[in-house]
């Protein structure tokens, strides 16, 4: 009995904290409509991992050094928010600038259209690679590192709440939260990915504007609440 509470326990922690890691992999799989498999699983699995860490690390600093982890604690909405809002403007930017570009192609002169429909033949490749080495860099290493940590860095504060669980207890519980936490996400792609292919060129904005609105949601319940 005692086991399925902490069990049960663990899995309603893991679904608290990866709220703000689905809503990441929402913006993410607007972001990009056309990624593959091993994508989801590279975003999910970056997350899950964070979600594995930190808790491990609030259990280690609060179990040792808990004082000067409760001074850390004050700076933890700060440092999200600004995580977030350097990676959502960003990606509003790239939104942006695309729209822009697509908007200059319908423009052209009717001459020009069929005067450049040879060169736009031979640079759809291009095109292509261009919009591949974008996707690659909205969601590069950094930026999924920055994501994860952004979105993770309120698990500290879960070693208050496992402070009393011997190590291998709160290893078992950061497990838990880890894998919670990838499935979320990995549905939280899905669900981008859905929408991103019918939003098209507006999803890079709306994917931005979500992580934003993530970002002074944790700076505000971290801060007023």
């Amino acid at each position: 009995m005692l086991e399925f509470a902490f069990i049960a326990n663990s899995i309603l922690l893991g679904i608290g904290l990866a709220m703000d890691a689905f809503s990441v992999s929402v913006a993410n799989g607007l972001n990009d409509a056309n990624m593959k498999k091993s994508g989801k699983i590279k975003i999910a699995g970056t997350f899950a991992f964070f979600q594995f860490i930190m808790p491990l690390i609030g259990w280690f600093l609060v179990t040792r050094i808990a004082e000067k982890f409760e001074k850390f604690q004050k700076f933890i909405p700060w440092i999200a928010l600004f995580l977030l809002l350097f990676i959502g403007i960003d990606m509003i930017i790239e939104g942006i600038k695309n729209s822009e570009e697509n908007k200059d192609d319908t423009k052209l002169p009717k001459g020009e259209h069929s005067l450049s429909s040879d060169k736009a033949k031979n640079n759809s490749e291009e095109s292509s690679d261009s919009v591949q080495k974008k996707e690659a860099l909205a969601l590069g290493f950094m930026t999924l590192m920055l994501q994860g940590i952004a979105t993770s860095i309120d698990a500290l504060s879960v070693g208050f709440t496992i402070s009393d669980y011997g190590f291998k207890p709160a290893l078992l519980c950061s497990l838990i939260i880890a894998v919670v936490t990838f499935i979320i996400c990995i549905i939280g792609l899905r669900i981008g990915i859905h929408f991103g292919t019918k939003l098209s060129k507006k999803a890079a904005i709306l994917g931005g504007s979500i992580l934003i609105f993530i970002g002074l949601e944790i700076f505000i319940k971290g801060i007023f609440l």
